[in-house]
């Protein structure tokens, strides 16, 4: 009998001693480089059995039964990162992990600049290879989640936020869209809300007002607050120029073209948001700078002249075109983001002669 127990009592060692050693094996001898990497999603939600199972079977891992045990011990498997990661091997269970907790997946980074429009999003989005551009403007416009937010009829233009972003190879435009949307409505400053009720606005007239506003921004806001407490139209070029499908008319011609965003036609506010306003643009807004301007006229290095009565814009006017090599703002929009007559009174020409 003793001698049973004894023979037990060695193969009970034994056999931990061998499930010690193959999950040392496992855990810290790197499987073999593979010739092309790998490709391993963990999704949103996924268990880290899941995850544990996906890398095994890929041949990432010796052991998803080692992996998960070795996540556990660590904490790390209540971190991981979704996102496709591409594995060449070579690497142990810890470095695996390592990717996983720190995100290191596959990537494609997209620059989106303040000001872009939805149509110019959706143009870079396209050269990065991740969306049809059609089916973005479509979805951004008329899918579910402008519906959810409450960003009918207009859609998303205005809220998907400036910045560079990091997304899947094999992101959705729903996911795209959820992440510049939520960037949008992360980076709203705390008193938002209670600046918006002192300004009487809505976030939608924030968001309109915010888009396109250039360089000096607060004292530009300046301006567009004047003009509106004096009921004067705003008159600005980009506003007439805007097209949702993204052909921009010259100004001299877009000023006396009829459309709903034509800032000469009316007085107040566009029915929505003509671009797609940065946090600087957002901040001017809510806190716009004090003064009695009503009009401002652009220089070529970005900077403006603001005036006060219509004989000192005409004035700055001239001095901005010598200032400017004598191009008229119709000749260099690109140099002058918001054009000589943005804030003139009809008719449109008296600014521009």
């Amino acid at each position: 009998m003793a001698r049973y127990f004894n023979t037990a009592a060695a193969l009970t060692v034994l056999g931990v001693v061998a499930v010690a050693t193959w999950f040392a094996y496992a855990w810290l001898v790197p499987v073999a480089k593979f010739t092309t990497p790998r490709i391993v999603s963990v999704n949103p939600g996924d268990s880290l059995g899941a995850v544990a199972r996906r890398l095994a079977s890929a041949g990432v891992v010796r052991s998803a039964r080692a992996m998960m045990l070795y996540a556990d011990l660590t904490g790390g498997g209540r971190n991981l990162k979704p996102g496709d990661y591409a594995f060449g091997g070579g690497e142990s269970i810890t470095e695996v992990l390592r990717h996983m907790v720190n995100g290191d997946f596959v990537a494609v980074t997209v620059a989106i600049p303040e000001g872009a429009t939805l149509h110019q999003i959706a143009e870079r989005l396209e050269e990065a290879g991740l969306v049809c551009p059609k089916q973005f403007e479509e979805a951004a416009r008329r899918g579910p989640l402008p519906a959810v937010l409450g960003l009918e009829p207009l859609g998303a233009e205005g809220y998907l936020f400036p910045a560079t972003y990091r997304f899947s190879p094999h992101a959705s435009i729903s996911q795209i869209l959820a992440a510049m949307l939520g960037r949008f409505y992360g980076a709203m400053p705390p008193r938002g809300e209670e600046r918006l009720f002192e300004l009487h606005l809505s976030a939608h007239e924030l968001v309109t007002l915010a888009a396109k506003m250039p360089g000096e921004r607060p004292t530009i806001a300046s301006v567009f607050y004047n003009r509106l407490r004096l009921g004067m139209p705003l008159q600005s070029d980009p506003t007439a120029q805007y097209n949702p499908e993204g052909e921009i008319e010259p100004a001299a011609t877009a000023v006396h073209t009829a459309s709903a965003f034509n800032t000469y036609s009316f007085t107040g506010l566009p029915p929505g948001p003509i671009a797609n306003p940065g946090m600087l643009s957002i901040m001017a807004a809510l806190y716009p700078a004090q003064t009695n301007f009503l009009y401002f006229v652009a220089r070529n290095d970005g900077t403006h002249i603001f005036s006060r009565t219509l004989r000192e814009h005409e004035r700055a006017i001239d001095i901005a075109r010598k200032l400017n090599g004598r191009q008229t703002v119709e000749k260099a929009p690109e140099r002058m983001p918001m054009s000589a007559n943005h804030a003139a009174p009809p008719p449109a020409s008296a600014a521009k002669r």
